[in-house]
């Protein structure tokens, strides 16, 4: 059984998908004024989940450009929504095995970066990565309302659900 701190990730990207369910390549890339667009968002998330759960904890980056298109601080972009979605779906599959194995004493512990421990644990790290989706889903929500959606999802979904996969429409797309 996961750590509840995982389950809790994993809680937060099956909401992430829920509340981007519908959204149209077009629509995703469209920005309203200083905020970004939903396909960035997604890629967002992804270079974090990558940086965490890939780079420090893994050693590897597929993605090794993902930062400078969709990181904090960089220019605005407005990547193609699909190309966002597949690098999430790839970087969250790769995250699950390493995940899967965390326990409290691995959330006690903390990456190192240039042989120095870092300052946050990794407990701490992965409470902000589903606190990061949290922040999004929330801005996401208002970008949704302002391209006119209606029947968005108005609360958190179901959390009695035992594991929390991420639903695929079969077509490749969660």
């Amino acid at each position: 059984m996961p750590h509840p701190h995982v389950s809790q990730l994993r809680f937060a990207r099956s909401e992430f998908v829920r509340g981007l369910d519908g959204v149209k390549a077009g629509e995703a890339t469209r920005r309203f004024g200083p905020m970004n667009c939903i396909s960035w968002i997604v890629g967002h998330l992804t270079s974090q989940e990558q940086a965490y759960w890939l780079t420090m904890a893994q050693g590897r980056t597929p993605y090794p450009d993902l930062y400078q298109l969709v990181g904090s601080g960089q220019p605005a972009s407005t990547p193609p929504l699909a190309e966002m979605w597949e690098a999430w779906r790839a970087v969250t599959a790769a995250a699950d095995p390493y995940l899967n194995e965390v326990d409290t004493a691995t959330l006690l512990q903390h990456f190192e970066r240039d042989g120095q421990p870092m300052r946050e644990s990794i407990g701490s790290m992965m409470q902000r990565n589903f606190y990061h989706y949290w922040f999004h889903i929330g801005e996401a929500a208002a970008i949704r309302q302002m391209l006119g959606h209606t029947d968005l999802p108005q609360f958190v979904g179901n959390m009695s659900m035992a594991t929390f996969q991420t639903p695929d429409d079969g077509q490749g797309q969660p």
